[in-house]
């Protein structure tokens, strides 16, 4: 299934595409996407009711905002320097195990909403990643087992503001969680419609520039992996997402490094899993 989520920010809804293509209003389920919803088996009760209800659901039109593909999740872990490439770029070693750190989940956005400049922030970055969704509460999960918890995959784009992130104390989470750093979707796209998400191209363009163009085969610990290796330090409960990290090409690692500015517009996408359009804006009062 692909699922997605619309509306304006203070009305946002469940929704699911068809087979078919159509983009259906699925309201009435009477369950929106969140930990609730991953955890009673939400996915499969979901099936269960398109096939009765499915022709009755209204039509969503395409003019309708898009927000972000799952409702406020506990946690959004995030993945460092993942990318043999990016690494490089960034003149930093290949870490022995993964980076990680968190995101804030007042971030999250729809996948074409702007994204605001934090105040005072001269170094704003893009940062295209396969964000995995977890399915069922994890714990001490073995790499083998791994692909049970995942319920699904989706488009993020780990905005980051590199001052606030490596100059200010080196806590990267504040460089990482400014509100609209975080659009996600459009769909979430269940794992039986991405057999391999270890093997993606993945890319994003600036003002119609490309900039990273890459695959997931280049991560340096795969998805399993990392959904393993996380559920070792803490608990993943459904519906919290692992961002992947992302490929060379980032502003940081061009010389001189190139930041957004208002007015740009970044596009990005993954096979599979839709694409993202953002426009730059200010930070206004």
């Amino acid at each position: 299934m692909r699922l997605f989520r619309f509306g304006t920010t203070d009305n946002e809804r469940p929704g699911v595409v068809l087979p078919s293509g159509a983009n259906i209003d699925v309201s009435a389920f009477g369950q929106d996407y969140d930990e609730t919803f991953f955890a009673t088996d939400g996915l499969q009760r979901l099936a269960e009711w398109l096939e009765v209800n499915a022709e009755n659901c209204p039509t969503v039109p395409g003019s309708v905002r898009k927000a972000s593909c799952i409702k406020r999740p506990s946690k959004i872990v995030c993945v460092g320097l993942n990318y043999a490439k990016h690494a490089a770029e960034t003149n930093a070693p290949i870490p022995a195990e993964p980076i990680l750190f968190f995101k804030a989940t007042t971030a999250l956005v729809g996948p074409d909403d702007n994204v605001v400049i934090p105040k005072r922030s001269e170094k704003t970055d893009w940062e295209v990643e396969l964000a995995i969704i977890i399915g069922k509460k994890a714990t001490y999960v073995s790499k083998e087992e791994a692909f049970d918890y995942i319920a699904g995959y989706a488009l993020h784009n780990d905005y980051s503001e590199r001052a606030f992130q490596l100059e200010r104390g080196g806590q990267w989470v504040k460089g990482k969680s400014a509100d609209t750093f975080a659009p996600l979707g459009p769909v979430l796209v269940t794992k039986d419609e991405i057999p391999n998400p270890n093997s993606l191209p993945l890319w994003l363009r600036l003002n119609g520039e490309l900039l990273q163009d890459s695959n997931t085969d280049d991560m340096i610990f795969d998805v399993p992996t990392l959904v393993s290796y996380i559920s070792q330090f803490m608990t993943l409960l459904p519906g919290d997402v692992i961002s992947t990290g992302t490929p060379a090409g980032v502003g940081l690692g061009f010389n001189p490094p190139r930041y957004l500015k208002p007015g740009d517009v970044v596009e990005l996408g993954i096979e599979g899993l839709g694409v993202q359009k953002q426009t730059a804006v200010a930070y206004t009062e």
